[in-house]
């Protein structure tokens, strides 16, 4: 974890710079807003922006991930799943690190303005369905699942973050064992990746910053792949994601 970091660190800085800087990808519908005015040729988004409030909920999200992540490779030697696991902590952590570094380079603040919640730059996007994320049963945001992190409020501005799980649920990934750790932390990713999948396709329409666009848009076709190998690696193991 100590190389993690280093590597971490490392593309923060260098990806936040690259994400700053002025271009021409900019929406059309975007163009002449704060994220669009150039200071010294590096696009400043405001606080309350898309841009901002994607960074800021994202970086708590892959937090989450890296958390479950590690969690579960203590609790099993199957190596196809250490392997998937590994290759989450490794992704998401980098990728935070990137968002996090964005927000001191914009010198905007990694918590919301106002007091507003998670997800109030999301809009009405906050409420996607999870169509066309590559996962059976178009679950995302966890919504209905019992003592899930899809509580009442989930997927809409202000309430919790789609797909994140719940403080007993770490818990009991963290006392699982073998095949049982297995399967709860691939149904537990399944609907994180989802939650993941709404969250990054809404910052891919609106965020205004090429480099975040372009990130947000990676996110979405990486999460769909491991959501499609995800339920592969829950049937080989007699199960399926939660419905």
């Amino acid at each position: 974890m100590a190389g993690l970091g280093v590597v971490v660190l490392a593309v923060a800085a260098g990806a936040a710079v690259a994400a700053g800087r002025g271009g021409d990808d900019v929406p059309e519908h975007l163009a002449g807003t704060a994220a669009d005015t150039a200071t010294g040729g590096t696009r400043i988004p405001a606080a309350d922006s898309a841009d901002a409030g994607f960074a800021r909920d994202m970086a708590v999200h892959h937090q989450q991930a890296v958390e479950m992540s590690l969690l579960v490779r203590d609790r099993t030697a199957d190596d196809e799943v250490r392997l998937l696991a590994y290759d989450i902590a490794q992704t998401q952590a980098n990728q935070r690190g990137m968002m996090l570094g964005w927000l001191d380079l914009w010198g905007l603040p990694k918590t919301a303005p106002g007091g507003a919640g998670p997800m109030a730059w999301m809009g009405d996007d906050a409420a996607g369905d999870g169509d066309g994320d590559g996962s059976e049963g178009g679950h995302a945001g966890g919504g209905g699942h019992e003592g899930h992190g899809g509580q009442d409020g989930a997927g809409t501005p202000g309430g919790p973050m789609p797909g994140m799980a719940t403080d007993a649920e770490l818990r009991r990934l963290g006392e699982a064992e073998g095949r049982a750790a297995e399967v709860l932390f691939l149904r537990l990713m399944t609907d994180h990746h989802e939650g993941g999948v709404i969250m990054a396709a809404a910052c891919a329409e609106r965020c205004a910053v090429p480099a975040e666009r372009r990130l947000a848009r990676g996110m979405v076709a990486a999460q769909r792949s491991e959501l499609k190998l995800m339920a592969d690696m829950l049937v080989e193991r007699g199960a399926r994601p939660r419905t």
